[in-house]
């Protein structure tokens, strides 16, 4: 069985998503939302810089769910919620890539995580140096979504040594400079994510390619990464429940003895069980994603992050069983349950978020220690 027979038709009358095959890749989707004006539409006012509009970005990341695969949909997601946002805080060859990508002409990738380094940032070894009005850039970044495809990345590189904070800068990098490399990563999933890794090998820009100000990375991204999180959050409750409602049809159809399963009462409870995670990681979502959106709450975010790699693995571990022999059909819920993993990884993994949990808790007892 197909992908698109296993998924449901994209909602919004007149939009072309519904007409387009499920296999589309995400730099392909993100050409038909930004000119059908869906990609400004997930902002307040149309403008990233006042942060997103929750009901339409959850709007969008379910129709992106319900149509297409997770790899094209997570194509559109980060560049939504991360690249965006930071990019309309930069003049110059910023502002000209935000109007292009806003219109859909072209897709950003974000490229944070290092070579060696992972999402510990700090110790990233990507460099940047300046002379005079010119910068060069020298570093890999991996497994970076959009690599292949995108016309342009955001790179965060350091400019000294050290783990301070003001050692950072985001470096706005044409695709086609010379001394850019991109190769697809080695892996099957992610199918239209366009991921890949980067290397950088003397490349030189002029100065206003840096972003938002010299030193100015860390702090910006700690800025934004609040809202990459409530993205991520949105889009697991839509993909738990359609895998359940998935499931769910599955096991009223699928024969046993004079029945179907979903007569057996283990298996109500357990897919009940399932249901019953999804629907509480949906109301904790629905109950900071204002503290997130509109004050950017790292605390409310590392919650929801926690709560979607968590829910996710869940979720798809009972539906996965559940369908047997079936669930490992294309697209299916074994097939997802691997690239679910993403939830609890990308973006800070769940041990991460789970720290900053603890640490900004107010009953913790953090501000208590000497």
């Amino acid at each position: 069985m197909s992908v698109s027979a296993v998924r449901e038709p994209a909602t919004g009358a007149g939009s072309r998503l519904g007409a387009l095959p499920a296999e589309a890749s995400g730099a392909y989707l993100w050409r038909v939302l930004g000119a059908e004006n869906r990609l400004a539409g997930v902002y307040r006012g149309n403008d990233p810089r006042r942060g997103v509009d929750t009901a339409a970005l959850s709007a969008l990341l379910t129709d992106l769910d319900r149509r297409f695969g997770v790899g094209s949909t997570l194509a559109v997601t980060v560049p939504l919620a991360t690249c965006l946002p930071l990019l309309a805080v930069g003049t110059g060859p910023a502002a000209r890539t935000l109007a292009d990508s806003l219109d859909g002409r072209t897709v950003v990738a974000l490229a944070a995580t290092d070579e060696n380094s992972g999402c510990d940032l700090a110790g990233l070894d990507t460099s940047v140096s300046f002379d005079g009005e010119h910068l060069r850039l020298d570093g890999t970044k991996r497994w970076i979504t959009n690599a292949t495809t995108c016309g342009a990345v955001l790179v965060l590189a350091r400019h000294r040594p050290g783990p301070h904070f003001t050692n950072f800068n985001w470096v706005l990098v044409p695709a086609d400079a010379p001394g850019v490399r991109a190769e697809p990563a080695g892996t099957e999933l992610f199918d239209g994510s366009g991921t890949g890794h980067l290397t950088f090998d003397g490349v030189r820009l002029t100065r206003d390619h840096v972003v938002g100000g010299t030193g100015r990375g860390l702090t910006a991204f700690a800025a934004h990464i609040a809202t990459e999180r409530l993205a991520g959050a949105l889009w697991a409750g839509a993909l738990c429940e359609r895998v359940l409602r998935d499931t769910a049809r599955h096991l009223g159809r699928r024969g046993h003895g004079d029945g179907v399963l979903w007569e057996k009462e283990g298996i109500r409870q357990r897919w009940a069980g399932a249901l019953l995670r999804s629907r509480q990681h949906r109301a904790l979502t629905e109950s900071l994603a204002e503290a997130v959106a509109a004050r950017r709450d790292t605390s409310a975010a590392a919650l929801l992050k926690a709560s979607a790699g968590e829910t996710v693995a869940h979720v798809l571990d009972v539906c996965a069983h559940l369908q047997g022999a079936h669930g490992f059909r294309t697209g299916g819920p074994q097939q997802l349950r691997a690239q679910g993993a993403l939830f609890g990884i990308g973006g800070g993994t769940t041990e991460v978020v789970l720290g900053i949990v603890a640490e900004t808790a107010p009953e913790s007892g953090a501000e208590e220690r000497p």
